[in-house]
């Protein structure tokens, strides 16, 4: 058992992963990078968006990012660009990640590209630039993190595992799964009985996607921010995309156009639930009070399998009922 704490400040020159079991020898433009402002805000802003609090996955988006880190570490231990892209790929994420993600336009890959900017003169100080880690981030430039193929890549592999720790899903401990893996072109490559194991995470994880604990807290609080904005609230859209979950939720209940139904949303949010959306806008008396969910993607990149794509019927039919459409009503 190691004897330090899995601390996200690289205070000994380090980052050991508790998920993957990865210790990983932090280089000095990971501890700069650990230390500015939208790495760190990171650590106030959960990776599973407003479903933190109707669920138990309740860990970070600094946690999600040093994952990453590690895996790309793991496998590519001297691709220091890569590395620095994989500590950097979440930071233009709103609060609670994807929950508000086109509110107001905004768009966490477009603010992420300026804050990578704003960040050039260190990375430079380093033998990089911000330009070459947006190409990499982007997919532009080949790397470990990305795949031309569009199989499973090294942010859904930690993203997934570290759900399914969460939600008790695994089976197999995540470091005996990643001995069993390689990267072939930033495709995630292992074999049939791993792949296994990790299409019924991918599976889990979509249908967790669409399941009330994660759609009603998302349209629930879509609509606070909303009602927010449009009544002239003390922030807009500016200061919403450098805001930290703590923050919005501040900014919420002080707000008097959402005060009561934010308190209630945090208290209460079983007094909402989900139903099919009628094919007829108009059809339902009640579809004027409706929340509108509509989920257009779901993240079913699978791995290969001795280099060849894999398929599964659960994951087609996940596919084929894209987009889905539903409401969210008051119970």
């Amino acid at each position: 058992m190691r004897g330090i704490d899995a601390d996200t400040l690289g205070l000994d020159g380090r980052w050991f992963d508790p998920v993957w079991r990865l210790e990983v020898e932090l280089t000095p433009l990971e501890l700069e990078l650990l230390d500015t402002w939208w790495v760190r805000r990171l650590a106030f802003v959960a990776h599973a968006g407003i479903a933190s609090f109707t669920t138990t996955q309740s860990y970070s988006r600094i946690e999600h990012s040093l994952g990453v880190l590690a895996l790309t570490a793991h496998f590519a231990p001297e691709d220091h660009a890569a590395r620095a892209t994989a500590l950097l790929h979440d930071i233009g994420h709103l609060p609670f990640s994807h929950t508000l993600e086109g509110l107001s336009g905004l768009d966490h890959h477009t603010i992420g590209r300026a804050r990578i900017a704003e960040l050039d003169p260190m990375l430079r100080r380093h033998d990089l630039d911000a330009e070459e880690i947006i190409a990499i981030d982007e997919g532009v430039r080949p790397s470990p993190l990305t795949n031309a193929a569009g199989a499973l890549k090294l942010d859904h592999l930690d993203s997934f595992l570290r759900s399914g720790q969460v939600h008790g899903r695994t089976t197999t401990p995540p470091r005996e799964m990643l001995e069993r893996m390689r990267l072939v072109d930033g495709a995630v490559d292992t074999d049939a009985e791993t792949a296994g194991e990790l299409v019924v995470l991918i599976v889990a994880e979509a249908r967790h996607q669409r399941a009330p604990s994660n759609v009603v807290p998302i349209a629930v609080l879509k609509h606070l921010v909303t009602t927010a904005l449009d009544a002239g609230a003390s922030f807009d859209a500016a200061d919403l995309m450098q805001m930290t979950d703590g923050e919005l939720w501040a900014a919420l209940l002080a707000d008097p156009a959402t005060r009561e139904e934010t308190r209630e949303l945090r208290a209460h949010p079983r007094r909402w639930r989900v139903e099919a959306a009628p094919t007829d806008a108009a059809a339902g008396g009640s579809d004027a009070d409706a929340l509108h969910v509509h989920i257009r993607r779901g993240y079913l990149a699978l791995p290969t399998v001795g280099g060849t794509m894999i398929t599964d019927p659960r994951v087609t039919a996940l596919e084929d009922a894209l987009p889905l459409h539903v409401r969210v009503v008051r119970a």
